[in-house]
């Protein structure tokens, strides 16, 4: 693929990736449980969940309009009957022992149309007094030790992301298929582990299921979906439009038969940090580091030492030539398809062990391994692996500055320089991907 087709290919999927970003955060209307609008936000104090403290949200001229208190995960959420400004306040006389104070106890926030506004309390800081939307969501003022624990935080968000920006790219590099639909393969892992571990299985038990069922969930898209496609020599314009219808089917199957509320898995919830250094981690954020970049170690081994690897890379770099050369590549696709929607399904698991599982939680990262893909560059095994790492740590150290809600406007920021300066990518090729 010359350079400037790999130019338009990247500008145009840059735009689309735009649309869906203004879209990532807004769930239907009809998909939250009890109101379209609210206010709502976890409570953490050295990264561990804080139960029961007293939320009440009031209009601006003191009126009452709920109360709610932080459930085992630090979690609370307050209807409000209508858009507009309202400000939460956290009752410190609920704060457990331990817990010196809030930065400030009251946050002033704007609630659009259908919008679950989210507001953060930085608790352990002693302060108290009201801040206005902005200032709420900033995470924290700055410090050595905050930007070694966002570092250690972007680095294990980065290895997590690597293994659904590397499922996608080599379906990418093998097919050309810009696959809109791989977020739901995410998701199906998520929620097949926690179903799977909701019925009794234990959790490491219900992974390694759950992880087969999405590679055979991508075996079954390519033999009945996409390999037909092929067959009929559709154009991948069409086909990647046949990706985004099959994901918006996917996703609100999964909201029918899942819901639209968060669940967490039944072990390595709750867990006491350990310190190390200026840095904590729980068991379970350290251990999801340890297996991704493991799998990942195994998978880029596998594509540079083993048969079906060196097949995959010629597959890759000329299907034509490979296929003339003895290789079965509708094989080798297969075994794509499978190894990518494996690598998702376990993304998507690790995902959801640190953030909950979710109906949108696939469209939601979409975003970010669209970027990690590209900035790496497209069909690069590397590449994928580097662009989910700037990705990663962009978005946690990017909190020093800005709010915590902006920070996947700044991945699109830092996606639209590399688009015009380097459409190719971090390590993609001037002449050829592959």
């Amino acid at each position: 693929m010359h350079t400037k087709a790999l130019t338009r290919r990247a500008v145009a999927l840059g735009a689309l990736l735009a649309v869906l970003g203004i879209f990532a955060g807004s769930a239907p209307a009809w998909a939250q449980d009890e109101s379209s609008e609210s206010v709502r936000g976890v409570l953490r104090f050295e990264r561990e969940p804080v139960e029961g403290v007293l939320i009440t949200v009031t209009t601006p001229d003191g009126t009452a309009v709920g109360t709610a208190t932080s459930d085992g995960e630090g979690s609370w959420e307050v209807g409000v009957p209508e858009p507009g400004v309202y400000v939460a306040t956290l009752d410190v006389t609920t704060l457990p022992e331990g817990i010196p104070g809030v930065e400030a106890d009251s946050v002033e926030t704007d609630v659009g149309s259908t919008q679950r506004k989210a507001v953060l309390f930085v608790l352990g800081e002693p302060g108290g007094g009201t801040v206005d939307p902005g200032e709420g969501l900033v995470g924290s003022t700055f410090s050595w030790d905050r930007v070694a624990q966002l570092t250690v935080e972007g680095l294990r968000f980065g290895v997590i992301l690597a293994l659904s920006a590397l499922g996608l790219s080599m379906v990418f590099g093998t097919t050309g298929l810009t696959n809109f639909s791989h977020g739901e393969l995410i998701t199906f892992g998520a929620i097949a582990a926690w179903y799977l571990n909701d019925a009794g299985l234990p959790f490491l038990a219900a992974t390694a299921l759950a992880v087969t069922l999405g590679g055979l969930f991508g075996l079954a898209q390519d033999t009945v979906i996409w390999r037909p496609l092929r067959n009929r020599k559709t154009g991948l314009i069409a086909m990647m439009i046949v990706s985004i219808g099959l994901a918006v089917f996917l996703r609100y199957t999964y909201l029918y038969i899942f819901g639209g509320g968060r669940q967490s898995f039944r072990e390595y919830t709750i867990q006491t940090g350990l310190e190390i250094g200026p840095v904590t981690l729980a068991p379970r954020d350290i251990a999801s580091m340890v297996v991704a970049v493991v799998v990942l170690g195994l998978v880029v081994w596998a594509l540079s030492s083993t048969r079906l690897g060196k097949a995959t890379r010629a597959v890759s770099d000329n299907p034509a030539l490979a296929s003339a050369s003895g290789i079965d590549v509708n094989q080798v696709i297969r075994a794509v398809w499978i190894g990518g929607a494996a690598l998702a399904g376990l993304g998507g698991v690790l995902i959801g062990l640190s953030q909950q599982v979710e109906y949108q939680m696939g469209f939601k990262t979409l975003l970010l391994v669209f970027a990690a893909v590209i900035l790496g560059g497209l069909g690069t095994i590397w590449g994928a692996i580097v662009g989910a790492m700037i990705v990663g740590l962009f978005i946690q150290l990017s909190t020093l500055v800005i709010p915590i809600e902006l920070q996947n406007a700044g991945v699109l920021a830092v996606l639209i320089v590399v688009l015009l300066i380097r459409p190719q990518g971090v390590l993609g090729r001037r002449e050829r991907v592959g």
